[in-house]
């Protein structure tokens, strides 16, 4: 069920106070499996997350913050403390959607002592109500791990950004019938494994309808399918932030081209002396 709320920002913008406001929970996630779709968007920042939450069930803090937000050409050199960081400012800037915070490449494939570790750290640290984390069966041990000390785990199939030089690039996956088969085992045994909920990116459609009705927990796609549990995009994607996007992205605004256009119109101001003007200077009072 869609939740409608106000937030009040007089008193402070970087912490706005809900009016009313309770956050989902994970077993609220967990329900909606074949019910309401999942709306899932990436944030990295508080006022992001402030503008996103409203209209969100589940705001994602992903690594893919290595490229959107420092220039970085894969997630592969995101750090946990920078997880830590932006999971902490996302949480900061939400009160309504569950928080779900990537466990980095590096941090947590050694051994499962080694993910829980990082996963602890992050729910400390941050307040995030699970995390996310990438691979296919060889992960299920560790999602068991993490799942039986009580730390909420959403898997990661398909198309994993963090084996991008394993896999040869970012084309889709599940071309061919054992590559199917392979995803939708690693898949099942990622959701038996005790994992909430399932992110399935990059694969072609029929294998993202095929594994949705395969298991038991929500599953949200990303250039997947429509018939997936729910959907999740990079935010700035799909603002317009970028001129190059996945194939699977539909842009619904350009705010590339509106920031242009705005700080165009605020340099020929600057540059004519228009700005500031009246309304922008402090004078002595009568």
């Amino acid at each position: 069920m869609s939740t409608t709320f106000t937030i009040d920002t007089s008193t402070s913008r970087a912490t706005p106070t809900p009016a009313p406001m309770k956050r989902l929970t994970i077993p609220a996630i967990q329900a909606r499996k074949g019910g309401e779709p999942i709306v899932m968007l990436t944030a990295y920042t508080a006022r992001m997350a402030q503008l996103l939450d409203p209209h969100c069930d589940v705001l994602l803090v992903g690594d893919s913050l290595g490229q959107v937000i420092y220039g970085l050409p894969s997630t592969l050199a995101v750090t946990l403390d920078a997880m830590c960081a932006h999971g902490a400012a996302v949480v900061r800037g939400s009160y309504h959607s569950v928080v779900l915070v990537d466990l980095p490449f590096g941090s947590y494939e050694a051994s499962p002592e080694q993910a829980f570790a990082s996963a602890a750290r992050v729910m400390a640290e941050t307040g995030a109500a699970g995390v996310k984390l990438e691979g296919g069966a060889a992960m299920a041990a560790t999602v068991a791990f993490l799942s039986q000390r009580g730390i909420p785990v959403c898997g990661h199939v398909g198309l994993t950004p963090q084996a991008v030089n394993a896999l040869g690039g970012y084309g889709a996956r599940g071309r061919s019938a054992a590559e199917a088969a392979k995803i939708e085992a690693d898949a099942r045994a990622i959701a038996d494994a005790g994992a909430f909920a399932l992110v399935v990116e990059g694969v072609l459609e029929p294998v993202a309808q095929a594994i949705t009705a395969a298991v038991a927990c929500p599953v949200i796609g990303i250039g997947a399918a429509a018939a997936c549990d729910g959907q999740v995009l990079v935010t700035e994607d799909m603002l317009g932030l970028f001129e190059r996007t996945p194939r699977f992205v539909k842009t619904y605004d350009d705010l590339a081209g509106r920031i242009s256009a705005a700080v165009a119109t605020y340099a020929e101001e600057v540059r004519a002396r228009t700005f500031p003007g009246d309304d922008q200077v402090y004078r002595a009072k009568a």
